[in-house]
């Protein structure tokens, strides 16, 4: 199950700051100005070994207040539809304001769970003055600083325990899960009619058609899968209808309820910087990925074409260039058979358990020809390696000194591990952990 945590708010009370400490990141531009935040930004989370998406609902201050408050709703109202939580940031410095008051007037009425955080609480006289918004009727106010993150720890606590009991029921379970994804107009809904071989999606020549997730068991020519075909991730500053921001979020949850994702691209466009946030958000989730690259048909080729082509989409993808791709055309129906079985092989490398004795007969002699730098004249020296119970290939290497291990040398094992197992398409996670 998919958890979506959605912060929302009036401008200016530290959304961002939040948000940017939650991700680890610095991907939400953080200035003491109102509207700076003019897009949503999409980050990955974990907590007490809960893994979440965060949304950061900006608002957007464009004419008079009446019509910025209407922006402020709009979101409010997607965040409520969408998100399995939401945090609500107020500002104790300023006090309980109008906007705020709004805002709280719309998630009282929310059938989600609601967390009220008072950022830039930093002394114990803030403290005293967060208490004013227990008047906004949302519960518990849990007194924050997102800027040095005291305080985050007891929300995050409570918050986590809020998302959904992922034991639930699934009538699929058990099926791969193909997640077709990419931005709009790239052929998603073709590819998708082209293999059911009925019109089971509305397809036009406008971006942006398919606004919903649609689950569809494939069960022909041998295959047996589950197959989502998403709305299309469009660039952020062009996701302007509420009904495209719902598609975004709906995008998102696909990718991360799969274990493949079918990542389609325009061969007129190549890999634009759009398919690389979409690119991004597949391999942060650990998702196995399957590049077809739609509407082969209509480019001009000579006889290196398909090598030139590929070679430039892996030099745009590196590091992760260990990608299969697969050059079709949706429309006339090229090579639609030869995309699922490589998502077939791809789901079966993503899903393949190697044996502890296996991954130290090969690995451990690599280790010891080609052993980790020396740092300040200590020798890290690993003994032993697993592959830990987890979803997506996962390894840890346990060493004496694993805080000296560099990503030179964690890229160079990630390289033997591919070389001498099978991972085509799929990201590996590697650790070192004290021995």
């Amino acid at each position: 199950m998919s958890n979506i945590l959605a912060i929302v708010g009036r401008p200016n009370v530290g959304k961002s700051t939040f948000f940017n400490r939650l991700t680890e990141s610095r991907d939400a531009i953080v200035q003491e100005t109102s509207g700076v935040t003019r897009d949503r930004h999409y980050g990955m989370s974990e907590w007490n070994g809960i893994d979440f998406s965060v949304i950061d609902t900006g608002g957007y201050v464009k004419g008079s207040d009446d019509i910025f408050e209407e922006e402020i709703r709009k979101q409010v109202h997607l965040a409520i539809d969408e998100a399995n939580v939401i945090v609500m940031v107020v500002d104790v410095t300023t006090g309980v304001t109008d906007l705020d008051i709004a805002v709280a007037n719309i998630l009282r009425k929310a059938d989600k769970p609601v967390f009220l955080a008072a950022n830039k609480v930093d002394n114990h006289e803030r403290q005293l003055d967060a208490a004013e918004f227990y008047s906004l009727g949302l519960g518990t106010v849990y007194n924050l600083s997102a800027i040095n993150g005291a305080g985050s720890g007891d929300l995050l606590d409570d918050l986590v325990k809020a998302f959904p009991d992922e034991h639930h029921e699934d009538e699929h379970a058990g099926l791969p899960k193909f997640a077709i994804v990419g931005k709009p107009n790239v052929g998603k809904s073709s590819l998708t009619n082209a293999l059911l071989g009925e019109e089971r999606n509305i397809v036009t020549p406008i971006s942006g058609t398919t606004r919903d997730s649609i689950n569809t068991r494939y069960n022909a020519f041998g295959f047996d899968f589950v197959m989502v075909d998403t709305a299309g991730i469009r660039k952020k500053h062009k996701v302007t209808e509420d009904i495209e921001f719902y598609s975004v979020l709906r995008s998102i949850k696909s990718i991360e309820n799969s274990d493949v994702c079918i990542f389609m691209i325009d061969a007129n466009d190549g890999v634009e910087q759009q398919d690389m946030a979409i690119f991004n958000i597949i391999q942060k989730n650990s998702k196995g990925v399957v590049l077809l690259v739609n509407k082969w048909d209509m480019i001009e080729k000579d006889t290196n074409s398909t090598k030139e082509f590929e070679d430039k989409i892996r030099e745009r993808i590196a590091p992760f260039r260990d990608v299969p791709i697969v050059f079709t055309s949706a429309l006339n129906k090229q090579r639609i058979h030869k995309a699922l079985e490589t998502a077939v092989e791809v789901f079966n490398n993503r899903t393949q358990k190697i044996s502890t004795s296996k991954l130290n007969d090969v690995m451990l002699p690599i280790i010891q020809a080609t052993p980790p730098p020396s740092l300040k004249g200590k020798f890290i020296k690993i003994k032993f390696v697993t592959q830990l119970p987890t979803h997506a290939p996962t390894f840890a290497f346990f060493c004496n000194l694993p805080q000296y291990v560099k990503d030179p040398y964690k890229r160079f094992v990630e390289n033997q591990l591919r070389k001498h197992f099978d991972f085509t398409g799929v990201p590996i996670k590697i650790f070192f952990r004290k021995k």
